[in-house]
């Protein structure tokens, strides 16, 4: 021990004196430098995170909510192209009704409003008198026949429906002719023939036209579908229900009809 303790104490002196370990120290510093790095590989890795993880995380932040705002504007536009696809169907439909209308002449009309009261059946249409339209003039839908014109104004009027209670439409059984009378229930999806014979020849499924007469509503208009008969024996009339073929409720965009005798008056007038 006295011998190494002694040969250290020599080395150093000799270190001090003539740089003897230089060497040595330099070659065992280089070969110590890797496990300094890793040593401090930890802090690097926190400080490069905080610096460059950090920002992109906020980036990425942004660029997330651009695209949900994205998404959600194309999501809105998507609703209104659906929208707009479903006007352009339900208008092929009501052009394509017009081949009931023969040689009639018609004029596409909007729904802009429904009167607020819960006894009376009246929509308001965006068309009036600057369109030429008159009292009494038959309105239609793709499906069949829903009403009459009762007020004019200017730039709208107003259609009193079929289902309301007060009126009424002479028809016929498209599959035998027998004539009647469909008079509106209060109730959108009902109608009611009144004073039908306990012998008339009428079953569910028969579809009533518009009869023309009256002179109101030209001949062969789908009205309704008979939904329903009852005979009680011992009554001298059938209880006869209807579903109409238009619909009441739901149609967005009518057709006004003009016959013949009503677009000549209108051209003629002043």
């Amino acid at each position: 021990m006295l011998i190494l303790g002694g040969l250290g104490l020599l080395l150093i002196v000799a270190d001090f004196h003539y740089n003897a370990l230089g060497t040595i120290r330099s070659s065992l510093a280089a070969a110590a430098t890797p496990f300094y790095w890793l040593s401090d590989l930890p802090s690097r890795l926190a400080e490069w995170g905080e610096e460059n993880l950090g920002g992109d995380e906020e980036s990425l932040r942004e660029e997330n909510e651009r695209l949900k705002q994205e998404a959600f504007i194309l999501r809105g536009r998507m609703l209104k192209m659906s929208a707009l696809v479903a006007d352009n169907g339900r208008l092929r439909e009501l052009l394509n009704s017009t081949a009931l209308l023969k040689s009639d002449d018609v004029l596409i009309a909007e729904t802009i409003g429904v009167l607020p009261r819960p006894d009376r059946h009246i929509i308001v249409i965006d068309k009036g008198s600057d369109d030429s339209v008159t009292l009494g003039q038959p309105v239609i839908d793709a499906e069949g026949l829903m009403g009459q014109v009762v007020e004019v104004n200017p730039v709208s009027a107003r259609i009193l429906l079929i289902a309301d209670a007060s009126h009424a439409v002479p028809v016929q059984n498209n599959r035998n002719g027998v004539r009647s009378v469909a008079e509106g229930t209060g109730r959108l999806d009902e109608l009611e023939l009144r004073h039908v014979a306990a012998t008339t020849d009428i079953k569910a499924g028969d579809l009533l036209v518009s009869s023309g007469l009256g002179g109101r509503f030209p001949v062969g208009y789908p009205v309704a579908k008979v939904s329903s008969v009852i005979h009680d024996p011992g009554q001298p009339f059938l209880t006869v229900k209807a579903e109409p073929t238009a619909r009441l409720s739901q149609s967005r965009h009518v057709l006004l009809v003009f016959s013949g005798e009503q677009r000549v008056q209108v051209e003629k007038a002043p």
